[in-house]
């Protein structure tokens, strides 16, 4: 089995699983979040044996699905859950955010320099347009946990919030073609 699908296999299988779990438990959250933190641990677990490293975000997200998953399950209460995305997200914007005003650095850059090579001003615009869409996430969730269901911000989760990553990364390809740096 290929590197990639493995990658693929463990980012998204414990999503799949909590998303069946939900189902099948009819659609108690505190059911499926066991077996979502197991899964993602598991993950973790496979991604470290592999690669005889763990990368960050994948060990950020099982630390963040622990506690507060763990905070959900623990006292019977969805909400941890629900501000699980709106705090993270406005984290990423602030660490994002703050890396530039106080340390005068681009931690988007830092973190993605190995996989593209831009120029400064398109590393600037890259980040602030990632900050905005972190904020526009994290307003998204709270209008979305708070105006709707719980099956309807499941899977607004699953079905609405990775689409829009996905749709909003792409838009970005122009502004990365356009600064993309000639290294010859």
């Amino acid at each position: 089995m290929n590197k990639s699908l493995i990658k693929f296999i463990t980012d998204f299988s414990p999503l799949l699983i909590f998303f069946v779990v939900y189902y099948k438990s009819d659609k108690n959250l505190i059911i499926a979040i066991p077996p979502l933190i197991i899964a993602t641990l598991i993950a973790v677990f496979i991604v470290y044996f592999l690669e005889k490293k763990i990368p960050y975000v994948p060990l950020i997200g099982a630390v963040i699905i622990s506690v507060f998953g763990g905070l959900t399950v623990f006292f019977k209460n969805p909400i941890f859950l629900y501000l699980k995305p709106t705090i993270i997200n406005i984290l990423f914007a602030i660490v994002l955010l703050g890396g530039k005003m106080v340390f005068n650095k681009n931690l988007l850059k830092i973190f993605l320099q190995k996989s593209i090579g831009l120029e400064e001003i398109g590393w600037n615009k890259l980040m602030y347009r990632w900050i905005a869409f972190f904020i526009f996430l994290a307003i998204l969730n709270e209008v979305v946990w708070r105006t709707q269901s719980e099956e309807f911000w499941v899977n607004f989760k699953v079905w609405g919030i990775l689409p829009l990553t996905f749709i909003f990364t792409a838009f970005q390809v122009p502004l990365i073609q356009k600064y993309k740096k000639n290294d010859g």
